[in-house]
């Protein structure tokens, strides 16, 4: 797990005066890898790179050169990540292609695959990667991004070339290098304020985007980038008829996360792995089948004084069924307050989920003890885990009435007071799944948002980032569909973001079991009973896990929205809200009076506006650090620069 940049200059001259711009842009992401630090330059390419080291910590350096014998210097890469099976790939490579190798690292096979096997050689990779390969031969650079989205990779292209990075702070640093503006991009700002995330591969920088979850990528110095997608989720299930199958199912879910948390426990022998562990299934299966393989396994715990916002009896108690040692990390306003803008400065881009900053702190805690944490990301949207996927159930008597008067009844709810039950219901019945369905949390409907942002665009809202994958579902079931939605916005725009920058912000790895290619044959398979049944969700999940975990978590459903940011902005943090707000130079975007009346409304306590108001919050922050320059966290050197 580390930080890579690489600038593939226009030409020869370009590079030769690229070398310490590209050391200068690594130093703000030095928290990604505080092991070691290298630049490394050829003609037209420069790699900079920071490690966090956990295999073959002594050897495995980058950016690391590699060839086959007859070429031995002819490939350099540049590597974010781990890839779990790359044991079993060297072997395969040894035994089929002769290959030599000079670590016992991951990277190596990375690269000896890709020059045995050719691009197709990413389908092989089973872990999470963002890379860059430099074929001086070919004069070509291949790089990849895992099929989920688990590590980052931005790229700005100019006059001067074009570069990659872990970071966006870092090409921002190159954009003079680059040639390139630094403007915002306003239909990334009304796409975060509807999703509260920028979705993939829109930034909140024109000049910067990123490159897509399961996308490989070339280029030569000079030309464009050509983009591939190699990751094709299929959904494709057939039903289970009977006991006997249904049991099959669970047996081959319990084995396959047994195998894919072993795999996810790889490191060097003093590297140390603990886990995340929440009052939730998805978290206690992998703290429960981490156990096995380190008897020692420490689990991490964050949580909130509010009653009904804490998870921590639940972790207590799981940790202490499954026999683990367990660390509780209690959250308050006031360090949520202080704590914000150093946060939003490690994000890059804004994400308006406060679920981020109870996480910064644990995993502060977290690096103390351990050097990576297992985490139980990704659980719901393969195994169909979200309360909302049961949709589909209580609106179905709504597709038996003919469309026309369904659009009548839509119209029928415009009509009902807000707040009435029933409104929202017969609103969303009205419509289809494509319309309705925009992933886990849409924030402003639409005339919110004219109210708060004066150039509000009509036609840029969530349909056009969930339209491709919605024609890519066309025949699955609703729920099937949902989960493919999520996917490619919700899980990689959102759940993973804040994954990785708020744990690497801290220099701690995060592994996510559930996000495995293995795991993702298997659990694409289930079919819709088997998701939803029992009046629960994650159904054959459960029953798959039924002999592994604490029975007291089995059917415990999820907490929702766990952070009292909803009390808080009326009582604790309204005076700063206020002032967020006062202080922010984004009057040519927002409207800071309708924003202000959101803040009033909500203090009054008539509605809840506290999603809306966050997203706003969190933007003034960005746009303070980002654009106006006038928000200055002060950001520590990584605080654990040493082997654990």
């Amino acid at each position: 797990m580390c930080g890579l940049l690489g600038l593939i200059c226009a030409t020869e001259t370009d590079a030769a005066n690229a070398r310490d711009a590209v050391g200068a842009a690594m130093r703000c992401q030095r928290h990604r890898g505080p092991d070691e630090q290298d630049t490394w330059a050829d003609a037209e390419v420069v790699y900079g790179f920071n490690r966090l080291a956990f295999i073959d910590v002594d050897h495995a350096h980058q950016p690391l050169v590699w060839g086959p014998p007859e070429a031995p210097t002819r490939y350099t890469l540049n590597f974010n990540g781990e890839i779990y099976n790359y044991r079993e790939l060297r072997e395969e490579l040894t035994k089929e292609h002769g290959a030599k190798f000079n670590t016992e690292g991951d990277g190596e096979a990375i690269v000896a695959a890709y020059h045995y096997l050719g691009e197709d050689a990413v389908k092989k990779l089973r872990g999470m990667f963002a890379f860059l390969i430099w074929d001086s031969q070919e004069k070509l650079v291949f790089g990849a991004r895992d099929p989920f989205g688990i590590k980052p990779l931005f790229y700005s292209a100019g006059p001067g070339g074009i570069a990659f990075s872990s970071e966006k702070k870092s090409l921002l640093e190159l954009s003079d290098t680059l040639g390139v503006a630094e403007e915002l991009d306003r239909t990334a700002l009304q796409h975060y304020l509807v999703l509260q995330y920028v979705p993939e591969p829109e930034s909140m920088h024109t000049a910067i985007r990123r490159v897509e979850s399961g996308t490989s990528f070339r280029l030569s110095p000079g030309g464009e980038v050509k983009f591939t997608r190699y990751f094709h989720p299929q959904f494709a299930v057939k039903p289970v008829n009977s006991e006997a199958e249904a049991e099959a199912l669970y047996e081959r879910i319990a084995d396959v996360m047994r195998d894919s948390v072993s795999k996810h426990m790889i490191s060097d022998p003093d590297v140390t792995v603990g886990a995340f562990l929440s009052g939730g299934i998805d978290s206690t299966a992998t703290a429960t089948l981490a156990k096995e393989h380190n008897p020692n396994l420490i689990a991490f715990t964050s949580g909130f004084e509010r009653e009904g916002y804490s998870e921590v009896d639940v972790a207590a108690e799981s940790a202490a069924a499954i026999g683990v040692e367990h660390v509780v990390r209690i959250v308050s306003a006031d360090e949520m307050m202080e704590t914000l803008p150093l946060i939003v400065w490690y994000l890059d881009d804004p994400v308006a989920d406060p679920a981020l900053i109870p996480l910064w702190f644990i995993a502060r805690e977290a690096r103390k003890r351990v050097k990576a944490v297992l985490s139980g990301e990704g659980a719901d949207e393969l195994f169909g885990g979200y309360t909302i996927y049961g949709e589909p159930v209580s609106l179905a008597p709504f597709e038996k009435i003919p469309g026309g008067v369904r659009k009548l009844l839509g119209k029928v709810s415009t009509k009902i007071p807000e707040g009435t039950r029933g409104k929202d219901l017969l609103r969303r019945g009205a419509l289809t799944l494509e319309e309705r369905y925009y992933g886990n949390a849409r924030n402003f409907r639409d005339a919110q948002l004219r109210a708060v942002m004066p150039d509000f665009a009509e036609g840029i809202g969530f349909m056009d980032v969930t339209a491709p994958w919605y024609r890519e579902s066309q025949g699955w079931d609703p729920v099937a569909r949902m989960q493919h939605v999520d996917l490619f916005t919700w899980l990689r725009g959102d759940i993973l973001v804040k994954a990785d920058k708020v744990t690497m912000a801290n220099s701690l790895e995060l592994r996510v079991p559930f996000l495995d290619a293995e795991v993702f044959k298997v659990a694409s398979t289930i079919p819709l009973n088997q998701k939803l049944a029992g009046g629960t969700t994650k159904y054959a999940l459960r029953k798959a896990l039924t002999k592994i975990i604490p029975p007291h978590v089995i059917n415990r459903k999820k907490l929702g929205f766990p952070v009292p940011i909803r009390h808080w902005l009326r009582d604790e943090m309204y005076d700063w809200a206020r002032g967020i707000i006062a202080d922010s130079k984004t009057d040519a975007l927002l409207d800071k009076n309708a924003v202000l009346a959101l803040l009033e409304e909500h203090k009054a306590g008539q509605f809840d506006r506290s999603r809306q108001i966050w997203a706003l919050l969190v933007f003034m922050i960005w746009h303070g650090i980002f654009v106006e320059h006038r928000i200055k966290p002060e950001v520590p050197e990584p605080v654990y620069p040493v082997k654990l």
